[in-house]
């Protein structure tokens, strides 16, 4: 991959280490930082290893092992050292929500890269472009929660990271010739203070299940039982949902709605362990159902027509200004904020730069275009 070998990365599973670490990062002005978690194989997700690279070290920080990362604070809030992602929404959901940190000054190549108008935009993709570098995928859906790592997966998790300043430098280099670097701080900042973690999980809706909207009311109440007591035994196994019972089998169910479980034997829908572990939980289940109410329905409000055209006549202009600039249309203008300006019109120039406060770039370089489309519909 190189000609030069790399040096084994650092693993990072005791208190003193994580100091050691922890002061060499906060010399630096870079950092590079990715996370891997455990969403396929457990009910509430949780980060399961940190990475960090220097422009001499690469770092696993072992979060498992870890009590308190809250070492790691100074770091993520420093305005001074920038932190180098690759698609970091996903990292900072994780390590927001598991950690509580706070996050300035990101750089995210992802973002930089569609700001570029790359067309591969993967780190995969983006690694093997720059510095023919092949990444293995399949480690990719790994589960990250167990231990010890094999050798394979620690590799494959240092990679993610050990080329991301040098990556990060390419990229900015041609931001700034192309004019390009203030757009794309403006989408890094938004990122660090705009991205919430996820709320703590809940039973899905019925309704919202895909490939259950022919289902009568009934059974949609019916799905809505089995729903919750796969939720249920998704806690209590730490497993996610899909991994107790599919999606699809429990719309078969509702379909058929089974109410002992001698028929529900005879539809051959449970493989011989889910029968084991669900069978009387199952009808249970399908029972309860058939007494209750379907769940309430999201009411799916259609906004009045002057709200429509608006967001229609800018989707219009951003789509254009897309082609121009050889981008996708959300690098022009994140949807939220289409939206916000269609839902809420400006009455002057004025209540425009408030809605655009947070993208000074765009309000800049569009701000005049988007007054003069709304004033067009007046």
């Amino acid at each position: 991959m190189t000609e030069n070998p790399i040096a084994p990365p650092i693993w990072v599973d005791t208190p003193q280490n994580l100091t050691k670490m922890v002061d060499d990062l906060l010399n630096c002005e870079q950092v590079a930082v990715d996370t891997e978690s455990n969403s396929l194989f457990a009910y509430r997700e949780q980060v399961c290893l940190i990475q960090f690279s220097t422009n001499t070290l690469d770092y696993l920080v072992d979060p498992l092992a870890l009590t308190d990362l809250s070492a790691l604070a100074p770091l993520f809030a420093s305005h001074r050292i920038e932190k180098i992602f690759h698609a970091a929404e996903y990292d900072l959901i994780c390590l927001k929500r598991d950690f509580h940190f706070e996050f300035h000054h990101i750089f995210d190549t992802m973002q930089a890269a569609r700001i570029l108008g790359r067309k591969k935009i993967g780190l995969g993709d983006v690694l093997e472009e720059e510095f023919g570098v092949k990444l293995e995928k399949r480690y990719q859906r790994a589960n990250w929660g167990e231990r010890p790592l094999s050798p394979a997966m620690l590799s494959y998790a240092r990679l993610d990271t050990h080329y991301l300043i040098p990556l990060r430098n390419r990229l900015a280099e041609e931001l700034k010739r192309k004019g390009l670097m203030p757009l794309a701080q403006e989408d890094f900042e938004y990122l660090a203070q705009n991205t919430a973690p996820n709320p703590e999980p809940q039973p899905l809706n019925a309704w919202k299940v895909s490939g259950g909207k022919d289902l009568t009311p009934q059974q949609h109440a019916i799905l809505q039982a089995l729903i919750e007591y796969r939720d249920q035994q998704a806690r209590l196994a730490n497993l996610p949902p899909f991994k107790v019972l599919p999606n699809e089998v429990l719309i078969h169910l509702a379909e058929t709605a089974p109410q002992t479980t001698e028929d529900l034997y005879h539809l051959h829908l449970l493989s011989p362990v889910q029968w084991r572990r669900h069978a009387t939980g199952v009808v249970h289940a399908i029972r309860s159902g058939l007494h209750t109410a379907p769940p309430p329905r999201n009411s799916n409000h259609r906004p009045d027509e002057d709200v429509m055209e608006r967001l229609e006549v800018l989707k219009e202009w951003r789509k254009k200004t897309a082609r121009q600039m050889g981008v996708e249309s959300d690098v022009i203008l994140p949807r939220s904020i289409l939206e916000k300006i269609a839902f809420s019109p400006p009455a002057c120039l004025t209540d425009l730069d408030t809605l655009l406060k947070e993208f000074p770039w765009r309000r800049e370089k569009f701000g005049h275009q988007i007054w003069k489309i709304l004033q067009k519909r007046e």
